[in-house]
């Protein structure tokens, strides 16, 4: 007989020699890179050595960074405890209050402090107010809703509601920016351009900003969606951070990657569900999805007419009245503030009738998310639209000479920019009042009633599910108000800034103690990219509003920076008057349709050329998938050749 350590030795000489193979591999391959660096010239060899010194302070400048970054602690806290998917959300609302910010910087910075340095003499700068020409004295007249005379313990609270009062001719609106040029020193500074241009460099911002960040949630949803035994292998093989050494961070990216792996079990298991449907089950659930379908698109007409019969009441009793003072001090303050309410409410009560009716579909719940904030995207945004639509068609709607002369209803509407702007403020408000109203009045009681109340009713409905999609939409729908309003009220960013710091804290105080993660898992690759491509979706809804405001409805002309234009786009061809006119020229050859078609058709070839590359990529990398197959499959064959080689010496 053989000795016990005798089968051991052919498989440690084998390892061995596997091992001696790779040492000799890293060796050779060590002294390649040596030898390759001295036959270099000296310059390359300094490029390649200051790119690798670049490469190594960037990594260390973006290490250190990364301790800087807005919850960082609190948004790792949440992966590890509930998920990516309730992770993405927060990291969401990260990026929008980094957004407002900067938002807010740029209005600030390029129209609030000019106004304000000019108006009050900082840096012995002053201001030009150029009367208006050519334009009817009655349109000029504007007398804001100031607090006049006695003044109850209410106003202030209903004027901060309501941006209305003393707030009217703040920095807040629209109105407070009167001024035609800042002089400071001898540089000229002209309001109104810059006041324009700000708007179009947000708006830019914006979109480039959140298409950067879908790309990059586009790449990690194609990776992942790519192949799934990959993402198996990822996960388990190269998942752990072996850079960890605090104890309670191991233990968040220990739950991390077991809920990863919980979501990717719970999406085979509802493929391998729906493959194994029968004809008749697949009759029943398309029969009931339809017929829930129906409801939805019940709910949604619902909200809408209700918006409208709301606006369209609300619009009429105070049309009404034809002194604006009579408004704001005789109107029922419950009409005045009608469209305001019944759109919050709409907000608040559809979300929770899809969210029901979600469930009794049976999607994936990637899928599900994608559905619920696609129905929910049409009720609060076109509610938005609808009360806009309302307001212009009062704002617009002339029926005496003296008002065709201003191009807009001057007596209900002197400053009807700032009108708009305290209706996005409002909604602002109201949307942070129910938010907070709903964390206080629901969430806690009825956590308390749960832990509690052992009665059979309270314990089968449970605490409230933590909602992504409902919540996700809470804050895109007050980011459209915040792009749609920060024209009318230049510091809205500051608010949206403000609520959305605020919200974080409450949403995290109440997943943590008043509501439970969703019972089935949710992803965040798909998740994250899905709430930019809803959140594109509200900005460039937004741009529909400001751009028919900006071009097409008269500006006011008793407030205002372009109270002396036809339009607020109007300033730009009179600025460009003021060019020399071989520049002019040039501006206008750019704006002319023989330039726009040839530009357009280069365009469109380098589209088609870029879209040609990205098949002919997507091709080599399947070619190479196909060639990492055949090698594993090699690899196996040779594995079991050695196996059965080594069986006889066994």
């Amino acid at each position: 007989p053989r000795a016990p350590g005798a089968a051991a030795a052919p498989r440690r000489e084998a390892a061995a020699q596997v091992g001696f193979r790779a040492a000799l591999y890293f060796l050779f391959l060590r002294e390649f890179q040596q030898a390759d660096i001295k036959y270099l010239s000296g310059w390359n060899q300094w490029k390649r050595s200051s790119r690798k010194s670049w490469k190594k302070v960037f990594d260390e400048a973006k290490e250190v960074l990364s301790y800087l970054e807005l919850w960082r602690h609190d948004i790792h806290s949440i992966e590890g405890k509930f998920g990516t998917g309730i992770q993405s959300y927060f990291s969401f609302l990260r990026f929008l209050v980094l957004l407002n910010f900067v938002i807010f910087t740029l209005m600030f910075s390029f129209v609030t402090l000019p106004s304000i340095i000019s108006k009050y003499g900082i840096f012995n700068s002053s201001f030009d107010e150029i009367p208006a020409k050519s334009i009817e004295p009655h349109c000029t007249v504007y007398t804001p809703s100031g607090n006049k005379g006695l003044i109850y313990f209410y106003t202030y609270p209903k004027d901060l509601l309501s941006g209305t009062g003393f707030l009217e001719m703040t920095s807040l609106f629209y109105g407070y920016y009167t001024i035609d040029a800042a002089w400071i020193s001898i540089f000229r500074y002209n309001l109104p351009l810059a006041y324009l241009l700000t708007t179009f460099a947000y708006l830019a911002l914006s979109l480039l900003w959140i298409i950067k960040r879908s790309v990059e949630g586009f790449k990690q949803n194609l990776v992942h969606d790519e192949d799934q035994f990959q993402s198996y292998c990822n996960k388990v093989f190269a998942g752990w951070d072996f850079c960890i050494t605090d104890l309670n961070a191991a233990r968040l990216k220990h739950r991390s990657l077991q809920y990863e792996l919980k979501t990717d079990l719970e999406e085979e298991r509802l493929k391998q569900k729906i493959a194994d449907r029968t004809m008749k089950d697949k009759l029943r659930i398309y029969s009931l999805r339809i017929f829930l379908n129906i409801i939805v698109l019940a709910v949604l007409s619902g909200c809408f007419y209700s918006i409208y019969r709301a606006t369209v009441f609300s619009q009429g009793n105070i049309s009404n009245v034809s002194i604006r003072h009579d408004i704001r001090t005789n109107s029922n303050l419950l009409v005045q503030y009608l469209p305001s309410i019944v759109i919050t409410l709409a907000n608040f009560i559809a979300p929770q009738i899809f969210s029901v009716l979600i469930r009794l579909e049976d999607y994936s719940p990637a899928f599900e998310i994608r559905l619920t904030l696609m129905r929910c995207v049409f009720v609060r945004l076109a509610n938005i639209g609808v009360l806009l639509f309302s307001l212009w068609s009062q704002i617009s709607y002339c029926a005496t000479e003296k008002c065709k002369a201003c191009g807009y209803n001057y007596e209900l509407y002197p400053c009807w920019e700032s009108q708009v702007g305290q209706e996005m403020y409002k909604l602002l408000i109201f949307d942070f009042i129910i938010i907070v109203a709903v964390t206080l009045f629901v969430d806690f009681p009825r956590k308390l009633l749960v832990t509690y109340c052992s009665c059979k009713p309270v314990q089968w409905c449970g605490l409230q599910e933590f909602g992504i999609s409902d919540n996700v939409l809470e804050i895109i729908y007050g980011q459209t108000i915040c792009w749609i309003g920060t024209f009318y009220s230049p510091l809205l960013p500051a608010i949206a800034t403000m609520k959305y710091f605020i919200v974080f804290y409450i949403k995290k105080i109440s997943l943590i103690h008043t509501r439970k993660p969703s019972a089935r898992p949710i992803r965040a690759s798909s998740s994250n990219f899905f709430f930019l491509v809803v959140l594109l979706i509200g900005l460039v809804l937004a741009f529909i509003p400001l751009g028919i405001s900006i071009a097409h409805i008269p500006s006011s002309k008793a407030c205002g920076p372009f109270r002396n234009f036809n339009t607020s786009w109007a300033v730009v061809p009179h600025t460009i008057l003021g060019f020399p006119t071989g520049l002019q020229k040039v501006l206008y050859g750019i704006a002319s349709e023989a330039f726009a078609v040839p530009f357009f058709m280069v365009i469109c070839l380098v589209m088609f050329y870029f879209i040609a590359l990205a098949g002919a990529h997507k091709r080599v990398v399947e070619q190479l998938r196909e060639q990492l197959v055949m090698e594993s499959r090699d690899k196996l064959f040779l594995i079991r050749k050695i196996t059965e080689a080594q069986k006889p010496l066994d």
